[in-house]
């Protein structure tokens, strides 16, 4: 056959006819494994379609003309594409070819018309390093030589979802390039209702490796009743089973909830019911298909030569593989602390963990910081924003004062630079040119390379492949201020923004204080500039949330923009002085908020970008609280189920009034490096108290607080979040929160992935 080709004829070199998924079937098949036949319409098929037809022109000059950035020119367009490949008529030629297959595979297990799963198999999906997983459509129980035509099409049609086009332009594939392949196969799980309610069909994934800890020697199964999309989509929590690779004990079993099932009923249709309550608390794998999984995983390896994700399905006792690709990246367990012979020469606070091998650049002022280049160690006193874009260039930064909560703290670790703060003789013993090695993860600097750090870094990753595939309960948050790193960190497996700063846009796009332009009749450049910064964001992560938190800048931070000395009092303790709200409804700053609130206001409704939510800092009052939201409401910003209101948790009078302050928002967000200088009355800047262990956000005290925040707002029906910078450093902290029941932790990029693993695997001790 010219376009059609069945799995006997395929192996995993016929990627470039049938794409991965339909030569990995094949390539199983041709093993002798346990693979449900199947025919495949090659990408010659699709090709010669698009030039019959007539449509591959108008298709790519659509694309062409798309901005993938736009998410609703990117859904409309593609959405046209779709339609335009669903209406054109099928080639006789090609439509002869498949109806002939059908018959065959059909009369292959008696049928004259055999039910069918039809899948996708791109040439750019499930190869090494680029796993393309679950971008294109997948349809089951699809009967009849007419339901199978319009099938392949609408396959063919799914390579131009907004998802998989706007995925294809970030992994840097060309849309000419990307050809599709649609593996027809015989479909499994035909069977009555009964017999799913018996637990005679069941299905799930499996790896060949440990995908939370890297373990070579285990194998991880998760399985559940009934249809495999259903574990594969995470729509049901499923039993998980870890083997021993070499013998094939089970080691560990958790039994997943499994509330429900979707099933292939005999007349075709798929439906979801839900599980027998009696089946729902036992394992669903028998003792003999747990031993044929770990058989077929040990060949599936073997063969492969490489660790392997596959998809399985049961039926009746009988297991079979519908599915394989490598484990596109995976990490190898070792033990953290690396013996260095050899003594540092300065130790400091760890403030942005990793490792960096570079040249010294002292610089004690501004002036001094040009002289940083790309790769180079910044070492100074302190940072401030007007340092941002040296330190972006920096490889690693050390600090000889500060704390871990100092700017130059927060900021390293927003940018994913290493960092250590408080090393008190840095500038003494540091001289410009010195190679050194800094080990921001214990806090120590070497006089030379210290390569085996960078080692140990190396494999402390968690890929985002790897954590996307890890379900939570907890959301994963993620935290940002500047917004152009957003490109960065976009791809990452994270729900939402949790935290994203204003003072940054301010800081580097504004850089005027907004008095200062009301003064001179400029707050539409102010509003204009906020709104271009944070609809960047909004636009980059669409659908996904951005909690915004208006400004929380203090009286010396304004002080230092343009204008600002005019405008801001001098404070003895900025820290605990006209700050958060207590500006907003100040005579002398609530026209400057009145602009925050006009450049949400734009970007929501003039923008359309919805997905924008606000939070409000260093709330002290319920009196003030209300009084901001109610400026916030004549500015159009009012509370609803569209728009949701977050509180900063960081001042005591929070806790204890937080079945009040529920009233008024929909999240609290705990502050915990502010909760913790409050609790503890300890400057959060003190460098001599954070070297002498005083500051630590693990205290009892603060621990305490943090439990009965979240149990107290939980019985008001309000979510609690944080985005303290506590969880990106102290994961016992993080298992602490998700045992009292946290609904999300919004961390710094650096720690997205593994904050997810982290989660992950705590959700899963709570399990047994």
């Amino acid at each position: 056959m010219k376009f059609v080709k069945f799995l006997k004829e395929l192996d995993k070199n016929s990627l470039p006819i049938v794409g991965g998924k339909a030569a990995n079937l094949g390539e199983m098949y041709n093993a002798n494994l346990p693979v449900p036949n199947a025919f495949v319409v090659t990408c010659k098929a699709y090709k010669y379609f698009l030039e019959k037809t007539g449509i591959r022109k108008k298709i790519f000059r659509i694309l062409k003309r798309t901005n993938v950035n736009e998410p609703k020119e990117l859904q409309r367009n593609t959405a046209k594409i779709r339609k335009i490949i669903e209406n054109a008529k099928m080639p006789k030629e090609i439509e002869e070819e498949i109806s002939k297959a059908y018959k065959k595979l059909s009369k292959e297990y008696g049928k004259e018309e055999e039910y069918v799963a039809i899948r996708s198999s791109a040439t750019a999906e499930d190869v090494p390093g680029a796993s393309f997983a679950g971008q294109q459509l997948t349809l089951l129980n699809v009967k009849g030589i007419e339901n199978v035509i319009s099938g392949v099409k609408k396959c063919w049609a799914s390579l131009f979802t907004a998802r998989a086009t706007f995925y294809r332009v970030q992994k840097g594939f060309e849309h000419e390039n990307v050809l599709i392949a649609v593996p027809i196969q015989k479909q499994l799980g035909i069977m009555s209702k009964e017999e799913y309610l018996e637990g005679k069909y069941v299905s799930g994934v499996g790896f060949t490796v440990h995908p939370a800890t890297g373990e070579k020697d285990k194998i991880v199964i998760e399985a559940s009743y009934g249809q495999g999309e259903s574990v594969v989509s995470g729509a049901v929590n499923p039993d998980t089973y870890v083997i021993d690779k070499k013998t094939g004990k089970l080691l560990e079993v958790h039994i997943g909830s499994k509330e429900k099932m979707r099933i292939t009923r005999l007349e075709g249709e798929l439906q979801e019911i839900l599980t027998p309550k009696e089946l729902r608390k036992k394992k669903c794998l028998t003792k003999n298909e747990l031993r044929q999984l770990w058989k077929l995983a040990l060949k599936l390896e073997k063969h492969y030569k490489f660790p392997q994700d596959f998809e399985w399905a049961s039926e009746s006792g009988k297991v079979y593989l519908v599915q394989t690709r490598p484990v596109t990246v995976f990490y190898e367990k070792v033990e953290e602390k690396i013996e260095i012979k050899e003594k540092p020469i300065l130790q400091g606070l760890p403030a942005s963990p990793g490792v960096a091998i570079g040249k010294v650049k002292v610089a004690v002022s501004l002036k001094d910081a040009k002289k940083v280049k790309k790769g180079d160690i910044l070492v100074t006193k302190m940072t401030s924003p007007d340092w941002v874009p040296y330190m972006r260039i920096a490889s690693g930064i050390i600090t000889s004062e500060g704390g871990i909560t100092a700017h130059a703290a927060i900021v390293s670790r927003e940018l994913g630079i290493p960092c250590i703060v408080g090393a008190k003789n840095a500038l003494e013993k540091l001289r410009d040119n010195m190679l050194i090695t800094l080990d921001a993860r214990e806090g120590f600097v070497y006089g030379r390379k210290v390569r085996e750090l960078l080692a140990r870094e190396k494999a402390l990753e968690v890929s985002p492949e790897e954590a996307a595939k890890l379900k939570t309960k907890t959301k994963i948050l993620m935290n940002l201020g500047v917004p152009t790193e957003i490109e960065r960190y976009k791809n990452l497996p994270f729900e939402g923004i949790g935290l994203m700063r204003i003072e940054f846009i301010i800081a580097e796009w504004v850089k005027t204080h907004p008095n200062y332009l009301l003064e001179k009749k400029q707050g539409k450049k102010y509003v204009d500039k906020l709104a271009e910064g944070i609809a960047m964001v909004a636009k980059a992560i669409y659908p996904r949330f951005v909690v915004v938190r208006f400004s929380d800048f203090k009286t010396n931070e304004y002080r230092n923009l343009k204008g600002g000395k005019k405008f801001e009092p001098i404070e003895s303790n900025p820290m605990l002085g006209w700050r958060g709200v207590s500006r907003y409804i100040s005579k002398d700053f609530e026209k400057a908020f009145r602009l925050e609130c006009k450049a949400i206001k734009k970007v929501r409704e003039k923008m359309k970008l919805k997905n924008v939510l606000v939070m409000l800092p260093f709330v002290r009052t319920l009196w003030e609280t209300e009084k901001v939201l109610k400026i916030m409401e004549e500015e159009g910003l009012k509370r609803s189920k569209d728009f949701q209101i977050w509180i900063m948790a960081e001042v005591p009078s929070i806790i204890f009034l937080a079945d009040k302050f529920a009233k008024y928002c929909d999240c609290f967000s705990i502050g915990s490096n502010d909760l913790t200088q409050l609790i503890l009355g300890i400057d959060r800047d003190s460098a001599i108290l954070a070297n002498m262990g005083y500051f630590d956000e693990r205290n009892e005290a603060v621990k305490r607080a943090m439990k009965k925040l979240i149990e107290v707002a939980h019985k008001n029906k309000t979510k609690v979040s944080i985005c303290g910078q506590s969880v990106s450093v102290y994961p016992e902290l993080t298992e602490f929160l998700v045992k009292c029941g946290i609904d999300s932790v919004s961390v710094n990029p650096d720690v997205v992935c593994k904050t997810r693993k982290i989660v992950y695997e705590i959700e899963q001790k709570l399990k047994k």
